[in-house]
């Protein structure tokens, strides 16, 4: 029987099979944590046998990889759409609405941001397929810098000398045309909005921080006018 099914039938069956074998993988990690992720307890729960599941994924490291790269792509998309519903020439709200996106999409889907922003898992190293992903919101805050600065819409940071030959290495690695001190102040801003996001998400802010909406707000406002973002005041 197997003989006469499509080739469309299998890659579909095939498209399906490994949707259910993530999705399944994504429940374990909340319940134990990306370092308890067995491919053998993932077969298990889908009532399939080791060995089939291995056609799909040959090692844990290899599955690990897959939920890695669609996290990184779920938040890029979920920061990309926030970018587009602001008007270009507002590039302080831009850099906004990216912000809150990441937050927004790492309160809703904590266990995946804990897979890509938290502890390192055990004897897992991330290849570099993994790199364009995970690059999609800092080049999306790049971008709307570079467009800052070709309006005239950026006033350079101050850039201290000790500091001036690391900034030009950074720009010439990650954006050549942006002024150094820029390059090296947008590294500083990206870090400091994954350490935001990642206070409240694993507790730090308790009782610290209540009322987080516009605190979150008025942090990432302020890294904007870090990088050298000029623009119209949020409400």
């Amino acid at each position: 029987m197997s003989r006469n099914v499509s080739p469309g039938a299998r890659a579909r069956a095939r498209v399906e099979v490994t949707a259910a074998i993530k999705e399944e993988a994504r429940r374990q990690l909340a319940a134990g944590g990306a370092a308890q992720l067995s491919l053998r307890a993932v077969a298990r729960a889908l009532g399939m046998v080791s060995s089939a599941l291995y056609r799909y994924f040959p090692s844990r490291d290899d599955l690990l990889t897959a939920l890695i790269i669609d996290a990184y792509d779920s938040l890029g998309e979920a920061a990309e759409k926030a970018h587009a519903e602001v008007a270009q020439d507002d590039v302080v709200r831009r850099w906004v609405a990216v912000c809150e996106a990441v937050r927004a999409w790492a309160l809703a889907r904590p266990h995946e941001y804990a897979l890509i922003y938290g502890s390192p898992v055990p004897g897992y190293r991330a290849p570099d397929s993994t790199v364009p992903a995970a690059a999609r919101v800092g080049l999306l805050l790049i971008a709307l810098t570079r467009d800052a600065h070709h309006a005239g819409a950026l006033t350079e940071p101050p850039l201290p000398p000790a500091l001036r030959p690391e900034a030009e290495r950074i720009a010439a690695d990650l954006a050549p045309d942006l002024p150094p001190g820029v390059a090296a102040a947008l590294v500083a801003a990206w870090a400091q909005l994954y350490g935001l996001v990642g206070f409240e998400l694993f507790g730090q802010f308790h009782r610290v921080v209540e009322d987080r909406d516009p605190f979150f707000r008025e942090a990432v406002t302020r890294l904007a006018r870090g990088v050298g973002l000029v623009g119209r005041e949020l409400a």
